[in-house]
């Protein structure tokens, strides 16, 4: 069993790993830059060592993690979400060091890194993908060819890309040639590679995930799905589990897909098989994260399993301690992004001094973040600094439960999504559950909400008066 963990990661995903080693009885490692010094992740984990002034770098350099993983006594390490979590690098190095890597395996990470590789695993396994080039396309001129025969839009996409990087719609040929270069630029900078390549834009799809998970001993079970289809550019704000949208024989397809897809290219721990379903019901594969996800939250509440646990136990090499038949999903669970930024101002990152923060409490609600009254936002990394998770045993109790959880958080000296996300879940659309990628676009109305004073800060004010008058 794993005894001592190095979380090569920072926020509110090293504060979540920090947690569930406390509870396994594991010792936890903390990593941070000189930027994030007074970060929450820093003050609860076991122990803690500074990676020097470069506020990104020291997170990505992988020779040095895992040097100060063996120099510390830790057995593992667990990448979290972004930096190195999908480099296959890492577990490579730690395979060098007799280091555990809490993920799949780096030849796994390669080449469902590799979008192509990743169609051409899922055409092997009969699982049905969106019509598209059959590689990487070298030259504008040859995506016009393709796109003339499939027929627009499409989508030009980085072949390494991720996290809704490097990609564009093109309408027509203009758009096209307009975005090539540019879709090339953006791989290369982002990813290191200057690989693309073009699949048929699905219009206005649902995106569906199928969380799985897979032990070292060819077990591999799912936990149904989440609808993450409330997006704007291709990052998602709201995830729902599970989609009040599809049935139970479509859930049942795309489940058996996802655990086909696992074994098909030997995958281990846990992951994410990605769908697009389009307005006539055909579904499509799009991509698999072979790493834990940011929304993970709400599989957790619906079915009370700990991921994070789940993949520490994979990873000391346990088999799953559950069977399909076993995992039953109840009520639901939706999860809101709270980003730092302004929504009024085209969601400009908004970093600075968090002067007041309240997390919302009550029945059915969790809150994962690293930020607390005080603290500092540094202006290097993503906007992300908490995720509201709310349950409820149905769709409308859930509305109703979301509407007061987010007028509970408050977040004081930063703009915010949180306005934003109030006016979604009021949206007449979305509280029937019928929307699809095309919904935050389609409602550039509701960014337009009137700043509305929460009670609870005028009490603030008065009560802060009151005290100062005692004082004197």
């Amino acid at each position: 069993m794993i005894k001592k963990i190095l979380i090569a990661n920072r926020g509110e995903i090293a504060v979540r790993i920090v947690r569930a080693c406390a509870e396994m009885g594991i010792k936890s490692v903390a990593i941070y830059s000189d930027a994030d010094r007074h970060s929450l992740h820093v003050k609860k984990a076991d122990e803690a060592y500074n990676l020097g002034p470069e506020s990104v770098a020291g997170y990505l350099n992988a020779h040095r993690i895992a040097n100060l993983a063996v120099a510390t006594g830790c057995d593992a390490i667990h990448p979290g979400y972004g930096f190195l979590s999908e480099n296959p690098q890492l577990p490579r190095i730690c395979k060098r060091r007799n280091l555990i890597f809490i993920g799949p395996s780096a030849a796994v990470i390669s080449r469902m890194g590799d979008k192509i590789a990743a169609r051409q695993a899922m055409i092997e396994a009969n699982i049905p993908v969106t019509p598209g080039s059959e590689g990487n396309i070298a030259s504008a001129a040859e995506a016009l060819v393709i796109a003339k025969k499939i027929g627009y839009p499409i989508m030009l996409k980085a072949t390494s890309g991720g996290g809704g990087r490097g990609i564009r719609r093109c309408e027509n040929e203009a758009d096209l040639n307009k975005n090539f270069d540019r879709v090339v630029s953006e791989a290369t900078k982002a990813f290191g590679s200057a690989d693309v390549f073009l699949e048929k834009c699905i219009v206005d799809p649902l995106h569906i995930e199928m969380q799985i998970l897979a032990d070292h001993h060819g077990h591999v079970i799912h936990l149904f799905e989440r609808d993450c289809s409330i997006q704007r550019r291709h990052q998602k704000l709201i995830e729902i589990a599970p989609s009040p949208q599809i049935n139970d024989a479509l859930r049942d397809k795309l489940g058996n897909w996802a655990v086909t897809a696992a074994k098909a290219v030997a995958y281990e721990n846990a992951g994410t098989v990605e769908f697009l379903i389009d307005q006539d019901q055909n579904c499509y594969f799009m991509e698999m994260n072979t790493r834990l996800q940011v929304e993970h939250t709400v599989t957790e509440q619906i079915t009370g399993l700990d991921i994070v646990r789940e993949q520490i136990l994979i990873a000391s090499g346990l088999k799953l301690s559950h069977q399909q038949s076993d995992i039953t999903k109840r009520g639901f669970a939706m999860e809101f992004r709270i980003n730092a930024e302004d929504p009024k101002n085209d969601f400009l990152p908004s970093f600075g001094r968090v002067t007041r923060y309240f997390a919302p409490g009550g029945p059915g609600v969790r809150t994962d973040a690293a930020i607390y009254s005080g603290y500092e936002i540094p202006p290097y990394y993503d906007s992300l600094c908490a995720k509201l998770t709310v349950w409820a045993l149905s769709w409308d109790e859930l509305l109703d439960r979301a509407h007061r959880a987010l007028n509970d958080i408050a977040v004081y000296g930063v703009k915010t999504t949180i306005p934003y996300h109030l006016e979604i879940i009021r949206s007449p659309e979305f509280q029937s559950g019928e929307f699809n990628t095309g919904f935050v676009e389609a409602h550039p109305e509701l960014v337009n909400y009137s700043v509305r004073r929460p009670a609870r800060e005028l009490a603030a004010v008065v009560a802060a008066a009151v005290a100062a008058h005692m004082r004197l």
